[in-house]
C-alpha cells in the first residue's frame, strides 16, 4: 500500500491526506477553509475550474472532503428520522413502516455508509454552477437540475466533454442497482481507483463494531453484500 494511503485515510478516520483551501484554492486553516481536497488533487482540480471559467462557467464545489464522523451523523439522522428518507421517486418515506432491512437500503440509495463515502478520500466532489442557480433557490443536487431544461444542463454538457482530460469522471453515471445516479459527482480517478482498491468489507466491519452507528447489526451481518451492491458497484475508471 502506498505510504500516502493509510487505512484511516481510506475510511475517513483521519485527514492527514487533506489540504484545506479557500475558494481560490490557496491553503488555509481548517477553520477558515471552504473545503478539503487531497493534496495531490488540488492542482488538477484548479485546472478544471480554470478551464470551466474560460468556457463561461463558475464551477462551484458543493461538497469535497467529508470525514467519518460527518458521514456517520448523516446516516444516523436518517436512520432515526431526524433527516428525511426518500424513495426512488423522491417521495418521502414513513420510516416507521419500514423494516431495518428496508430502511437501510432506502438510506443507502442516496447516502453512503460511513467509512465507504468516496468523499473521505479527498478525490471526489459535487459540482454545480453557483451563477446559474436562481436567486433564492436552494441547491437540490437532483438529476433534473443537470438534465435538459435544468439550471446546470449546459455545465453538465461541458463536463461530459472536458472533465476526463483533467482526470475526472462520474462514478455514479447511471443506476446500477446500488447508488442512485449522481450527475454532479466527479472523481479524480488516477487516485480514487487506488483508494477503492484498498477498501475492504472486513475493514469496515471491524470499524463498525466500535462505532455508534444505528442499524449496526443489520449492516455487519450483511456487510459483504452491501459492499458489493453499493461500494464497488460504480463506473469503472477510464483507461487513459
Amino acid at each position: 500500500m502506498s505510504n500516502d494511503i493509510a487505512p484511516t485515510a481510506i475510511t475517513g478516520l483521519s485527514d492527514q491526506h487533506i489540504c484545506y483551501v479557500n475558494d481560490k484554492f490557496n491553503q488555509t486553516a481548517k477553520s477558515d477553509a471552504k473545503f478539503g481536497i487531497h493534496h495531490t488533487v488540488v492542482e488538477p482540480l484548479r485546472k478544471l475550474v480554470d478551464a470551466a471559467k474560460d468556457a463561461g462557467f463558475n464551477l462551484t464545489i458543493a461538497s469535497g472532503f467529508r470525514n467519518f464522523d460527518r458521514q456517520l451523523s448523516i446516516f444516523n439522522r436518517k436512520a432515526n428520522g431526524q433527516l428525511p428518507v426518500f424513495d426512488k421517486n423522491n417521495q418521502q418515506l414513513d420510516i416507521s413502516a419500514l423494516s431495518n432491512h428496508e430502511l437501510l437500503h432506502a438510506i443507502m440509495y442516496f447516502s453512503a455508509l460511513p467509512g465507504t463515502s468516496r468523499h473521505h478520500w479527498g478525490t471526489d466532489f459535487d459540482f454545480y454552477d453557483a451563477s446559474l442557480l436562481p436567486q433564492g433557490q436552494s441547491l437540490a443536487l437532483a438529476p433534473w437540475e443537470y438534465q435538459q431544461g435544468g439550471y446546470f444542463y449546459h455545465l453538465n454538457q461541458w463536463l461530459d466533454k472536458h472533465a476526463l482530460q483533467y482526470g475526472f469522471y462520474r462514478p455514479y453515471d447511471k443506476y446500477r442497482g446500488g447508488v442512485a445516479i449522481e450527475p454532479w459527482h466527479f472523481s479524480y480517478f488516477p487516485l480514487a481507483k487506488q483508494y477503492q482498491a484498498h477498501l475492504s468489507s472486513q475493514q469496515l466491519a471491524e470499524i463498525y463494531q466500535h462505532s455508534e452507528m444505528l442499524l449496526k447489526a443489520e449492516i455487519v451481518d450483511n456487510i459483504e453484500h452491501l459492499f458489493q451492491q453499493y461500494v464497488t458497484n460504480v463506473a469503472k475508471p477510464p483507461h487513459v
